[in-house]
């Protein structure tokens, strides 16, 4: 795992000396990505300037023969690589196969991927790999700068044009930081995307908080040129493709056949994704993916695999007990830690600088905290993430079909009329209203703020469709009066919808997910959480050949009895007892709301004092006030909400300073 940044540049960047050291500013802020090497390599070649920093994080061929930005064997193609190709001797082989072999320098995947272009071009390798990968190649031939991105989007990288005249420059980069080094960069906020900050707790990709910046979309290479400066875009493997196809064409065996075929295929991943010169070990928190991925690791290896969970004293947020026993089941070499609030909070003065960009989930924090600790024994580590966007695994997908499918029967005049009557008293209001009948709830709701579930069930009656009922239940904040002059950009989820045909109402919601929560939010949070500490993480579940597969698998061996992930759980019971598994879902996070009220208030109140939010001029204080305020009454629960709003306040911080240097 590594970093890289670039530009791709006019005269003014053909000076060498100076963009050498250029180059190295910008690599040095990639440093944790990257602790073991750096390179740089500049050439000019006629009006264009061309420069690749690299740093590395050495996994395969720990020797100077995987040193980066690295050159074909031909000399047309140079490359800086971030990622790993799980099958690249593979790939070696068939290189061989067909005469095409160069003679080889080292075993790094990166002269594979290299030799793979000479020989068949760049999509048609890509199409040929299995892993998680961000590249820069620049085609010496044809003056021609060459991005791509791993087909589900584990691996960062940003581009855009920046700086005018004789600054003007394409800069690319695996974080925004590095490119931030370079003279050209405008450091202007976009506002826009800070409402899909509001909404989403991120900002979707093809957006960044820069205007002028983007992020490459998943399956996709980019071209350009200073010749031809408008980036060309194709994608070279679809999601969305992939699950019409799979639906259309079931898996049709029984159940003893899906799991065999299912086990078969995360067996393979598994086991190629354990490939490693350097020590290797995984996250476990007890939950059916990650003991999965963990049982499946234990029982391909010849000694036990070293384990990781982190533990917390709060009622509610703790499963380190139940990764415990997982890992004295499959007899793991396990680590546990149980942090304090302390450490928890003293993460969130670093979380600005981790994510370049406002980022607001705030299971950030123990995912940094895991990271750390996995760090102090292994380079490497599996991780169980995307198995609820493959198997259904989300509450809120059979939450929003079921409530839409007794609202959606209601005319949408009446429901509207509903919502108006609930949000007419307030959430304390329905509480104290419902307290003699409490004990005739039902039992989720008895210990539950009632008031607070109706409010937030109002808002979602209004909703014409599935998919916008879908969008209100993912959704932080409404932007629009909240963030001032700004049009919030069109989405998968919101005014540019994919094709799905053929897909229902839950297909739908787990096939948006994984296009936009997925890379956006999870595989972001573990990227720069891990890599924030020179950690490599690995997923399992998005070898497109498992994603593939659960796309054929029929829903109802996905979602059975209520019970989500069923055909995984089938997996997972050949190696673990049910009674380890079976179990509410609790999720990874931290106690944020009560923080809010508590050792964090101070530092809150700081970051959205109304007269700060004035004069900044980003936001409407008078929504964020006023959900403030209920939240510290213990009115309301707003922590999510404000979460967006502090992140998004801690990481302008940063920005200033840094603009103002």
């Amino acid at each position: 795992m590594c970093g890289f940044t670039g530009f791709l540049g006019g005269a003014l960047f053909g000076d060498r000396p100076f963009a050498m050291a250029l180059l190295q500013r910008m690599a040095d802020t990639l440093a944790a990505r990257g602790p073991d090497d750096s390179g740089l390599w500049h050439e000019v070649a006629g009006a264009s300037a061309i420069g690749l920093a690299h740093r590395r994080l050495a996994i395969l061929d720990l020797s100077p023969a995987g040193h980066q930005p690295m050159v074909c064997h031909t000399g047309r193609y140079v490359i800086a690589f971030n990622g790993e190709i799980y099958n690249h001797l593979d790939v070696r082989k068939e290189l061989q196969a067909g005469g095409h072999a160069p003679s080889w320098r080292g075993r790094s995947d990166t002269e594979t991927l290299l030799a793979g272009f000479v020989a068949w071009g760049v999509t048609a390798t890509l199409q040929r790999s299995i892993g998680m990968f961000a590249f820069a190649l620049w085609d010496k031939r044809e003056e021609l700068l060459i991005l791509g991105r791993d087909r589900m989007g584990e691996k960062p990288l940003y581009y855009g044009w920046q700086g005018a005249g004789e600054e003007s420059s394409f800069l690319f980069g695996s974080e925004l930081k590095a490119l931030k080094e370079h003279p050209g960069f405008k450091s202007e906020i976009d506002r826009d995307a800070l409402s899909l900050l509001m909404r989403h707790n991120y900002i979707n990709a093809p957006h960044s908080i820069y205007r002028g910046i983007y992020k490459l979309l998943p399956g996709h290479v980019l071209s350009v040129s200073m010749r031809k400066r408008e980036p060309v875009l194709e994608q070279f493997w679809s999601l969305t493709d992939v699950a019409q196809a799979g639906v259309r064409r079931p898996f049709t065996g029984g159940v003893e056949s899906i799991t065999d075929e299912l086990e078969t295929l995360l067996r393979s991943a598994v086991r190629q994704q354990m490939l490693s010169d350097v020590p290797l070990g995984a996250f476990l928190s007890g939950g059916v993916d990650s003991s999965t991925v963990v049982a499946l690791m234990q029982a391909q290896s010849d000694r036990p695999v070293k384990t990781f969970t982190i533990g917390f004293h709060e009622k509610g947020y703790n499963e380190a007990v139940h990764a415990k026993a997982v890992a004295k089941h499959l007899g793991t070499e396990h680590t546990e830690l149980y942090v304090t609030a302390q450490q928890a909070l003293d993460v969130i003065p670093k979380l600005p600088g981790l994510y370049c960009e406002p980022f607001a989930d705030s299971s950030q924090i123990p995912t940094f905290l895991v990271s750390l600790l996995a760090r102090q024994k292994v380079t490497v580590a599996l991780s169980g993430d995307a198995g609820d966007e493959l198997f259904c695994g989300y509450s809120r997908y059979v939450v929003a079909r079921d409530l839409w499918a007794k609202a959606g029967r209601i005319p949408r005049s009446l429901r509207g009329a509903a919502a108006v009557g609930i949000r007419a008293l307030s959430a304390d209001g329905w509480n104290a209203l419902l307290a003699p009948v409490r004990s005739f709830l039902p039992i989720s709701l008895r210990d539950a703020n009632v008031g607070d579930k109706l409010h937030k069930g109002a808002a979602l009656l209004s909703a014409r469709q599935v998919d916008e009922l879908y969008l209100k239940l993912v959704s932080h904040w409404e932007p629009d009066g909240l963030v001032l002059s700004s049009h919030e950009p069109f989405t998968a989820l919101r005014g540019a919808p994919p094709t799905l045909a053929g897909l229902n109402e839950l297909e739908r919601m787990m096939a948006l997910d994984a296009i936009t929560y997925l890379p956006g939010d999870i595989l972001t949070k573990v990227d720069r959480a891990a890599m924030g500490v020179s950690l490599e993480g690995r997923v399992p579940f998005l070898d497109h050949r498992v994603v593939e597969f659960a796309w054929r698998v029929p829903q109802a061996m996905k979602l059975r009895a209520g019970m989500g992930k069923w055909i995984l759980r089938q997996v997972l019971y050949r190696h673990v007892p049910r009674s380890l598994i079976e179990r509410p879902k609790m999720g990874f996070g931290v106690p944020i709301g009560s923080w809010l009220r508590g050792p964090l208030r101070d530092w809150a109140e700081d970051l959205l004092d109304e007269c700060r939010l004035k004069n900044e001029g980003y936001f409407n204080p008078i929504p964020i006030r006023k959900k403030w305020t209920e939240h510290l009454s213990g009115q309301r629960n707003w922590e999510q909400q404000l979460w967006c709003v502090l992140m998004f306040q801690g990481w302008l911080d940063e920005h200033t300073k840094q603009v103002r240097l």
